[in-house]
C-alpha cells in the first residue's frame, strides 16, 4: 500500500540524513504508517551507525529509511550544531515503549523479530501486565545466520499472514538495517530497528542515568558495564565520529571563507 502519511523533513549529518520532528510527532507518524500497512522502516541513528555509513551501500540504506531518528546524543548535538534546529532526541529505547503504548491505544498489532526466546518471553510478560489490550501479532527468534542465508520471501509471508501493523526488529546493527531495507516492499508493515531496546524493555539491561545521557556519556556507562566486549568498538567508533565531525566543521569553515572571498 502506498503511504499517505506526510514525510518528515531530513537534514544531512556527516554521513547520513536525520529526520526532524518532535518525539510525539514521530511516534504518531510511525503509528500512522503502521495503520496504513505501509511497507516502511525506521533507523535509530547513533555514532556507531554514522561511522558504519562511511560504506556507501549502508549509507544508501539509511538514506532510504522513512525515518532516521537522532538516537545518540553525539548525532543529536551534531545535528543541532550544523543546522541550528531545536531537535529533541528520539532514541530506540524510548521509541519502543511509547510506540507499543500508542499501538495499544489505536488497536494496532505488533510483531517481534529477533533476540532470543527468553528475551521475547520477558517482553510479552511485561506487555501482558502493562499493556493487556495490545495485540501481539507474533514473535519469532530466528537462528543466527548471515543475511545471505535467510529466506526473505518466506519470512515476509510469515509476518504478513499475521496482519501485523508494526514489526520491531532486534538483529543488531548493521544487520537489522540491511534486513529492513531488503524487506521493504515485501513486509506490509512499518519495521523498526530496535537493537538493544529489546533487552532494556525485557528488564535484562539497564540504562545510563539521565545526567550521563544529557552529557553524551551513555557510551561510557555501557563501557563500564561491558568493558571487554565494548572497549575496542567505542575507542575506534568514537574516535572516527569525532574525526568526521571535525572534518565537517573544517570543510564548512573553508566554504564560508571561499564564499566570502567570492563575494
Amino acid at each position: 500500500m502506498t503511504a499517505v502519511t506526510r514525510d518528515l523533513p531530513k537534514r544531512q549529518v556527516l554521513t547520513t540524513r536525520i529526520s526532524l520532528g518532535s518525539f510525539d510527532e514521530m511516534i504518531e507518524a510511525m503509528a500512522d504508517r503502521g495503520s496504513e500497512h505501509s511497507s516502511s522502516y525506521v533507523c535509530c541513528v547513533n555514532a556507531h551507525m554514522t561511522v558504519e555509513a562511511r560504506d556507501p551501500a549502508f549509507a544508501g540504506i539509511l538514506r532510504q529509511a522513512d525515518f532516521a531518528t537522532a538516537d545518540g546524543m553525539p548525532v543529536l548535538l551534531a545535528l543541532r550544531w550544523f543546522h541550528r534546529v531545536k531537535q529533541e532526541r528520539v532514541a530506540g529505547n524510548d521509541i519502543m515503549p511509547a510506540l507499543l503504548k500508542r499501538a495499544a491505544e489505536r488497536g494496532l498489532s505488533v510483531y517481534f523479530l529477533g533476540a532470543t526466546l527468553e528475551v521475547q518471553r520477558r517482553i510479552l510478560d511485561r506487555i501482558a501486565t502493562e499493556l493487556p489490550t495490545l495485540k501481539v501479532a507474533g514473535a519469532y527468534a530466528p537462528p543466527f545466520a548471515p543475511l545471505e542465508a535467510m529466506d526473505f520471501d518466506a519470512e515476509a509471508d510469515r509476518i504478513n499472514s499475521t496482519g501485523a501493523h508494526i514489526v520491531m526488529v532486534s538483529l543488531g546493527c548493521p544487520k537489522q538495517e540491511r534486513w529492513m531495507s531488503l524487506m521493504k516492499g515485501r513486509v506490509n508493515a512499518i519495521m523498526l530497528g530496535m537493537g538493544g531496546a529489546f533487552l532494556l524493555y525485557a528488564g535484562l539491561d539497564t540504562r545510563a542515568p539521565i545526567w550521563m545521557r544529557r552529557l553524551s556519556l551513555e557510551w561510557l556507562y555501557r563501557l563500564w558495564l561491558e568493558p571487554r566486549r565494548l572497549w575496542r568498538r567505542y575507542l575506534v567508533t568514537n574516535s572516527i565520529f569525532v574525526m568526521l565531525f571535525l572534518r565537517a566543521v573544517i570543510a564548512r569553515r573553508f566554504r564560508r571563507i571561499g564564499d566570502a572571498s567570492a563575494a
